[in-house]
């Protein structure tokens, strides 16, 4: 039993949890998790500062292979849905010292959506993620409305569903 629950705190803090502290289930239709990044120029920037807006944060890394292949899907959905409120957020994990190769990275594959960098990747630890990539949808009142392991698809009908659903709805307090 001792060794179990060992096991289990060191589990913990090795993916960046406090053994002292519970984590709290990040599921749809509750309210996301507060959470803060970096732009690619430094500045700081959160969730909170969006709450105007429909956000599709998706976690991805440079050397991850299917978020290599989703960057296009995302930037379609990006341009389609933008003028609605959209706003697609790529949060790369990638290390620091490359946020020249991470812009350059996603200028190559055509995002134009807003980069964020989270080299300490706080945003897996925040989002329960279980790897990259991995994108959540968040609704103008903050609920998380939709999450997915694995690469996006412009064409997923679930995702457009969704996505559809919270563009059309008021912001609670309207």
């Amino acid at each position: 039993m001792r060794a179990g629950l060992m096991l289990c705190a060191l589990a913990l803090v090795a993916c960046g949890g406090d053994a002292r502290t519970p984590r709290v289930a990040v599921a749809v239709g509750s309210p996301a998790p507060a959470y803060a990044a970096a732009t690619l120029d430094g500045a700081p920037v959160s969730l909170a500062d969006h709450r105007s807006s429909v956000v599709l944060l998706n976690v991805w890394a440079t050397w991850c292979k299917p978020c290599r292949e989703e960057i296009p899907a995302l930037d379609s959905l990006y341009r389609e849905f933008s003028s609605r409120g959209l706003l697609v957020t790529g949060v790369s994990i990638d290390v620091m010292d490359d946020t020249a190769r991470i812009a350059g990275f996603a200028r190559e594959l055509g995002a134009s959506y807003p980069l964020w960098l989270d080299p300490d990747d706080r945003v897996s630890g925040t989002f329960l993620a279980i790897g990259v990539p991995s994108t959540y949808l968040i609704d103008r009142d903050g609920v998380l409305r939709w999450r997915h392991m694995g690469p996006v698809r412009a064409n997923d009908a679930t995702l457009r569903a969704v996505l559809d659903s919270a563009l059309s709805a008021a912001p609670a307090g309207n």
